[in-house]
């Protein structure tokens, strides 16, 4: 059943700002440790064998940064307020966590544990509308392309390095991880148009 409220969406947010404060906005890491992937740079996989599934999630709520955590909060409240309401809360907490375990995952086997941020969720939403748009004709959302083309022209000035020469780190992976997943999670949903 649709939510009224994003209160997922909230709750993803609220979350992030809280581990934000806690880290001092990636200044003290040591009290999220273990929200991280990884305590390890090697991709071993070491902590998920042990049982520890929910660092194949919390990368996300990892932020480095007053820039980071607003526009990344920004862009989840755009899809959020409107993807959640229209797919539920479980439906859409669902594609939440699927996006976040393949865009970190994907990220740590490229680069190592550290990195954080929802901007590998977003690309997957932005993924996911933008392939709904196009596989299903009877999707209400439809972005604004200029939306879309800001996003897009993010998307390829990180990966262009520009922003890496002047100290900014860019989970590029996750990204393009999250992108891709989403588009394949709407073109599966698409043959299922009750769900969508």
């Amino acid at each position: 059943m649709p939510t009224k409220k994003p209160i997922i969406t909230i709750i993803l947010l609220g979350i992030s700002v809280i581990v934000a404060f806690i880290s001092g906005l990636g200044k003290h890491l040591e009290p999220v440790f273990g929200l991280f992937y990884s305590i390890y740079s090697e991709p071993q996989f070491y902590e998920i064998q042990q049982g520890q599934l929910w660092r194949l999630i919390t990368p996300i709520f990892l932020h480095f940064g007053v820039l980071h955590l607003s526009m990344n909060g920004i862009m989840m409240w755009i899809f959020g307020r409107l993807l959640e309401p229209l797919h539920g809360a479980v439906v859409y907490s669902s594609i939440i966590v699927i996006m976040a375990i393949i865009s970190n995952t994907a990220q740590y086997l490229v680069t190592g544990p550290l990195f954080g941020g929802l901007s590998g969720v977003i690309y997957g939403l932005l993924g996911f509308v933008w392939g709904l748009g196009k596989f299903s004709p009877y999707y209400p959302i439809r972005l604004d392309p200029r939306f879309t083309w800001f996003v897009v022209g993010w998307f390829v000035l990180c990966w262009s390095g520009l922003l890496e020469k002047i100290g900014v780190h860019i989970a590029n992976t996750a990204h393009t991880a999250g992108l891709i997943s989403g588009v394949i999670l709407a073109y599966a949903l698409a043959k299922f148009p009750r769900n969508v």
